[in-house]
């Protein structure tokens, strides 16, 4: 089965928003919802599989990403905005609810819809990240770390180190990641190391390091990883990344006292009772999730909670995406038999 990915644009008065899609038009609304730094491209392997199997499959970019529309304020990268857009794009489709998908960034940004706005939500399945019902915001995460891991004295924010690179530095963080848009890519996009396992991620010492790539200011050139991506979608990523730069992708980072306020007026107290899907990567060492305790305030406030691991790195979805195709398939099929056209 296959079916094309169509590209669309949705324009409004607050927001403009570039978006892929594939499947029937009048099919089930799936909405994959990217990270940092990525695009609706990052999605490819799950749009063609599940708009072949009946679904409205859609993947936009994010606000400051790709082709959608980008700000020069931080504030413009609330949470709050990045899920009223979302909300925009729904509302776009003609259809009440959807299942919502989301990975990296794009994870709290799914979460934020399931907790502000449970009526649009159909169900919710992230990728790495877990619920924090507080807000997705560092000083929430420091209670969750693993101290035997991170020993507060060297890691007093564990693997959140690098988001207070960007509060502290953030031209900085820019100007390295900016420096060469095609092999920052190459060095970011790494598949998942069974050897990093039990071992303090990189971002953890981000700041005594002076930034992602020390005193160098800049991504090494290494090899392209072809387990992440092939060349076009590399080219793809880095003239969006050269064109837009880094400080839309970046500025995400720049509101955690926004995105902690806008949590404290979740619907129900933040509780989620429509079914969850979760997706832990086995050899993800900032969002590690199956040996720490982040994971627990997502299972502490998910009425229906399903879990899934994958052996993967970050990048699960372009990593494994017969892995995660099967195991949103199975959860899509169990919860929802009736919505199925095939």
């Amino acid at each position: 089965m296959s079916a094309p990915i169509t590209e669309h644009v949705l324009r409004s008065a607050r927001h403009e928003t570039f978006y892929l899609a594939c499947g029937p038009a009048d099919g089930v609304p799936i909405i994959f919802v990217h990270g940092w730094p990525e695009l609706s491209i990052s999605w490819r392997h799950q749009l063609s599989c599940f708009g072949a199997l009946g679904f409205r499959a859609i993947a936009p970019d994010m606000r400051g990403y790709g082709r959608s529309s980008l700000y020069r304020e931080h504030a413009d990268y609330a949470l709050e905005h990045c899920v009223a857009d979302m909300i925009e794009l729904l509302d776009a489709q003609g259809a009440e609810a959807a299942v919502w998908v989301g990975h990296d960034l794009g994870a709290p940004v799914v979460w934020g819809l399931a907790s502000q706005h449970p009526q649009r939500c159909l169900g919710v399945a992230a990728l790495c990240v877990p619920y924090v019902p507080k807000g997705m915001a560092w000083q929430n995460l420091i209670e969750l770390i693993d101290r035997d891991l991170y020993p507060a004295d060297a890691f007093p924010v564990g693997p959140w180190d690098y988001q207070l690179h960007y509060e502290e530095h953030f031209e900085r963080a820019c100007a390295e990641l900016d420096a060469n848009p095609r092999n920052t890519v190459k060095a970011l996009f790494r598949r998942g190391d069974p050897a990093a396992v039990n071992k303090p991620s990189p971002t953890a010492a981000l700041r005594r390091r002076g930034g992602w790539f020390g005193k160098a200011g800049q991504a090494p050139d290494v090899p392209l990883d072809p387990m992440v991506m092939g060349e076009d979608e590399l080219q793809q990523y880095a003239s969006a990344l050269a064109r837009n730069g880094f400080f839309g992708p970046n500025a995400w980072y720049m509101n955690a006292q926004r995105n902690i306020d806008y949590a404290a007026r979740a619907a129900s107290g933040g509780r989620l009772a429509m079914p969850v899907l979760f997706f832990h990567a086995q050899y993800d060492p900032i969002c590690e999730t199956l040996r720490s305790p982040l994971a627990g305030p997502m299972r502490a406030h998910c009425d229906h909670l399903s879990e899934l691991t994958v052996a993967s790195g970050h990048w699960m979805a372009q990593e494994q995406p017969e892995r995660v195709n099967a195991g949103l398939a199975r959860w899509l099929a169990q919860r929802w038999p009736e919505r199925w056209r095939v």
